[in-house]
């Protein structure tokens, strides 16, 4: 028999995945997201700049719009991996992911996954337990959060050269989901977002705007999501 506790939670999930991909263009025209802050002066010059540490001869950008089991994750490894094995150094490349859409847990605090339903919500299950993780698993993974031993996660791969960053709109519109089904002041969900995002991730104003910025910088393209 289903408790009243499950059954909440199925329509607060279905209710938000309607909501918040329906379009993000809500973020501009339901009244809870008016006061959200955006990107400042000096956040937004930060985040311009960053694209000046893309380097090398060999230059990709991921589009990671979707966790996909940390795709976006292994194939910025893989990057280094086979370049390495054909005579290019880490110092000789670059290879960013852009984490967008419903990517943006993966750059998201541990302690942010404890305190809202993040597994469940982005539907990243942990796979020790098959259930909806309550951790990120993709910042520094545990054995048997990849499928091969070798891949490493987002702050070993940072260590590298690799570059990430995060779409603020995004962080906007699902944060303001959640808050709304929570009963929660969106402002302050939104802030408590941000602030959880890992250090060495960039927050960008967008993931379509780094994704441009990148190519502009000449990386290619590929696409990392589903």
């Amino acid at each position: 028999m289903k408790t009243n506790s499950s059954n909440s939670r199925r329509q607060f999930l279905g209710a938000l995945a309607m909501g918040a991909t329906a379009s993000t263009l809500s973020v501009l025209t339901n009244p809870i997201y008016a006061d959200v802050p955006t990107l400042d002066t000096h956040k937004m010059s930060a985040a311009e700049d960053w694209f000046d540490k893309i380097k090398g001869k060999h230059r990709i950008v991921y589009d990671g719009s979707t966790p996909h089991a940390g795709f976006p994750v292994t194939w910025n490894w893989a990057f280094y991996l086979s370049n390495n094995s054909t005579g290019t150094p880490d110092e000789d490349m670059t290879a960013m992911t852009v984490l967008r859409h419903k990517a943006i847990p993966l750059s998201f605090a541990t302690s942010l996954w404890e305190k809202y339903p993040i597994g469940e919500v982005f539907e990243i299950n942990d796979n020790s337990t098959g259930k909806a993780s309550l951790r990120n698993p993709y910042y520094e993974p545990q054995p048997g959060d990849f499928p091969l031993p070798p891949i490493q996660g987002i702050k070993e791969m940072m260590g590298r050269g690799a570059m990430f960053c995060v779409c603020d709109l995004a962080t906007k519109v699902y944060s303001n989901a959640v808050a709304e089904k929570m009963k929660l002041d969106p402002k302050e969900v939104y802030k408590e977002w941000v602030a959880a995002v890992l250090p060495g991730i960039q927050v960008v104003p967008s993931g379509v705007w780094a994704l441009g910025r990148a190519q502009e910088h000449g990386c290619g393209y590929i696409y990392a999501g589903e």
